[in-house]
């Protein structure tokens, strides 16, 4: 299963273990059974620290594999064959299991041992979902630091009738000893915070106490990385705050237009930034949300946690969101039929009825790639054509269980009250009103930017995208922008990073021209 230069990849990586591990294999007589136990048998052959035995819990899901220390009882598992993007999960597992220490912040792992409790935790993903494997290396790190937590991964395509017993319609989806406990991308902080409630006032007390920065930026994608990497090259202080590092690039399947990098995935490059980043000792302050902003000679950037943060300039880099349809019914059923990302939900509706709202690149491509899992996939366009490059509408009008409606609104989302079971829609020229009878909607329409914590404070266009000069200064002084957030055209990855390099030392020109607050006015010789 593995080919050759995979395996002695892993035998390097594997060479880090300072403990022996084993492998429990709980199997069946089905095919994943057995493509499983090939998989670990492969890995078990790589290094003489790693033992395959068979699993002889009757509880076990079948299939499934545990890993633990000899003698020690499974705290990480996986009820899935993890190739793809949990690859990635499968190995750390081993080498953290093994004593490879977690590249986590020390102050997380700390407050992670400080837990009292004991936690089940189930998350069911996709294979597909390229932010499923965050979360269960998040859950993996949790479950080896601490002894009372155990974690499953579950492949919600292998475990069908659990999923549907269960109403998991998106991934990832986590349960917490029995009951749900969070869905969609949390990281280790998340979780840490939900499970102490007292974390969150702490951490904003900490925040609220820092000394102003030279240069605080907004936002953690790449317009941000870039302003950061830039500013803290200068030798200012540099703090950069985000809910998640990497921003939308961490949804985004395959980049193939970064100049240099033929391809790549949003993962990866959103790791990379990450890891730039850190290497400029940039003061990163994650899992925060910006609240509203404050200029003046010291601005002030509020949180949703309850701190405010200084700085003497901004880079405000928030990016964009998936817009969304704004009809009865999508919030309701949002995470129960509702989907944003066809990669990470797609593979719950195999054999189903579904249908894609947004007749442009990212639409087309969604029912591109859902005519190979659902059973009938129809794509709804408000204009009155497809806007879609050739070769895409090329392709869609190949598939034969794809149907293509043109000139239609959609007007609301139906469901039971547990899940989506159909979509209404409107003629746009004879005013007719249909109804669609389907399992799941992926909302493809474009993005919106996140400015709504600035109205009032910053000039927005009518889109409401933060309007900026060309070296990316906005309406008050010492605040920059840069990004997806802002009107410049064409939103690129790599007209992101530039525009966010841009604003850094447009923000630095302005610090060196800009006297210190409450510094004396430098005194002059008399003639």
């Amino acid at each position: 299963m593995l080919d050759a230069n995979l395996k002695a990849q892993l035998q390097g990586h594997l060479q880090r273990m300072s403990a022996p591990v084993e492998i429990s294999f709980a199997g069946a007589a089905d095919a994943a059974s057995g493509e499983m136990r090939a998989l670990l048998e492969e890995l078990a052959a790589l290094h003489p620290g790693i033992r395959l035995r068979d699993d002889p819990d009757p509880a076990a899901r079948r299939p499934s594999f545990g890993i633990a220390r000899p003698g020690e009882a499974p705290r990480i598992r996986f009820a899935a064959v993890p190739l793809g993007h949990e690859f990635t999960s499968l190995v750390l597992a081993l080498l953290q299991v093994g004593g490879v220490a977690p590249k986590v912040e020390s102050m997380l792992l700390e407050r992670a041992r400080a837990l009292e409790g004991e936690w089940l935790f189930e998350t069911y993903v996709s294979l597909s979902c390229q932010v499923c494997p965050e979360v269960v290396q998040a859950l993996n790190v949790l479950a080896v630091t601490h002894p009372g937590v155990r974690h499953t991964m579950i492949d919600g395509a292998l475990f069908e009738p659990e999923v549907q017993a269960r109403d998991v319609l998106a991934v990832p989806s986590v349960w917490l000893n029995g009951a749900p406990f969070v869905q969609g991308r949390v990281d280790l902080r998340d979780i840490l915070a939900r499970l102490d409630a007292g974390a969150g006032a702490r951490a904003a007390t900490e925040l609220g106490q820092r000394a102003p920065y030279d240069l605080l930026v907004v936002g953690g994608g790449p317009a941000g990385a870039a302003a950061a990497i830039y500013a803290a090259r200068k030798g200012i202080r540099t703090g950069l705050v985000a809910e998640r590092l990497g921003g939308q690039v961490r949804d985004t399947l395959g980049i193939e237009n970064f100049i240099s990098v033929p391809s790549t995935e949003g993962p990866r490059l959103a790791a990379g930034l990450e890891e730039h980043v850190r290497a400029y000792g940039v003061e990163l302050i994650e899992g925060q949300r910006a609240q509203a902003l404050r200029p003046g000679e010291i601005a002030s950037v509020e949180l949703a946690s309850g701190a405010t943060l200084r700085a003497r300039s901004v880079v405000v880099a928030s990016g964009a969101r998936w817009r969304e349809l704004g009809v009865p019914g999508e919030r309701e059923y949002r995470g129960r039929g509702v989907a944003y990302c066809p990669h990470c939900d797609g593979p719950l509706f195999r054999g189903k009825r579904v249908a894609v709202v947004g007749g442009g690149n990212s639409g087309e491509e969604a029912a591109i790639d859902l005519a190979g899992i659902a059973a009938e996939v129809t794509l709804i366009e408000f204009d009155g054509r497809l806007r879609a490059d050739a070769v895409l509408q090329q392709r869609l009008a190949s598939l034969a269980n794809v149907r293509v409606i043109v000139g239609a609104a959609t007007t609301a989302v139906r469901g039971d009250g547990r899940r989506v079971t159909g979509l209404a829609w409107r003629e746009r020229g004879s005013g007719a009103e249909h109804a669609l009878e389907l399992e799941g909607i992926f909302v493809q329409i474009g993005l919106v930017p996140n400015t709504d914590w600035l109205r009032g404070a910053l000039a927005l266009n009518a889109r409401g995208e933060i309007e900026v000069d060309a070296s990316g200064r906005t309406s008050v002084a010492g605040v920059f922008a840069a990004g997806d957030a802002t009107t410049v055209p064409y939103k690129q990855i790599i007209i992101a990073m530039g525009e966010g390099a841009k604003a850094a030392l447009g923000a630095f020109d302005h610090l060196i021209r800009t006297p210190l607050p409450g510094a004396a006015p430098r005194a002059s010789i008399a003639a």
